[in-house]
């Protein structure tokens, strides 16, 4: 069983659940602009956001790209010209409030606390993070947040890796594991960076690279196993 001292964790879709803050951020959004959130407009707005953060993680595209214009491109579509930047500002406030968390994260965060040095690993945008982990309650468990917006960089980038592992004292690669849902970020960008990897694959997608992560779950609490810890229960008081 290997030994690791330090843990890199994503945020969403790891240990926040991004489909549930979204879905709520995108009906406060339309609803402010009086306009029905159609399943055909969710899908659509979906693909659009999905490729534009591909690119971004591929280098092809600014951080500013992807947020001020996803608004745009998508009513672009349905014959509306908005203002993908004000529109962005209203979301990433009601995004904020999302603070619902992963089935299980708590209780994992808790757990490991003591054991290991925990860190956070995100491509989000920075004051909504930050927002995000202090509503939810997790974010003194954590010695340090590391935020694309702030570092310049982005995961899978080498350089953003870089800039995190110059910042974690005493930092031993041997026995750092990055914790995350995406495969061409937290995966591909890990073991390009010398670093073992754990992919959170609830839905069990598919790996058609050359990359293969060190370890793979479906759930988080299957990394008690692979960390080699127990499970604290924990205990709440009732009046």
């Amino acid at each position: 069983m290997k030994t690791y001292k330090t843990l890199l964790l994503d945020v969403d879709d790891t240990l926040l659940d991004f489909g549930a803050a979204e879905k709520v951020a995108l009906q406060s959004l339309f609803k402010d602009q009086k306009l029905p959130l159609t399943d055909e407009v969710k899908s659509r707005y979906k693909e659009i956001n999905h490729g534009l953060w591909k690119s971004f993680e591929e280098g092809k595209i600014s951080r500013d790209d992807v947020v001020n214009t996803r608004f745009s491109t998508l009513f672009k579509e349905f014959g509306i010209e908005v203002d993908g930047f004000l529109l962005e500002q209203s979301y990433q406030s009601y995004l904020g409030e999302g603070n619902q968390l992963v089935e299980g994260a708590y209780e994992l965060l808790t757990s490991l606390q003591h054991e290991f040095e925990l860190y956070i690993v995100t491509n989000g945008v920075s004051k909504t993070q930050y927002k995000r982990l202090n509503a939810a309650g997790i974010y003194p468990f954590f010695k340090d947040i590391f935020v694309s917006e702030d570092t310049g960089y982005q995961k899978p980038m080498k350089e953003y890796f870089q800039y995190v592992f110059d910042r974690i004292p005493n930092i031993e690669l041997e026995k750092t594991l990055i914790i995350g849902d995406s495969f061409s970020a937290d995966i591909i960008g890990g073991a390009g960076s010398g670093i073992d990897t754990c992919w959170v694959n609830p839905k069990m997608h598919s790996n058609d690279s050359d990359v293969v992560p060190t370890y793979e779950i479906q759930k988080l609490d299957e990394l008690y196993n692979i960390l080699n810890i127990e499970e604290k229960v924990l205990v709440t008081s009732s009046n």
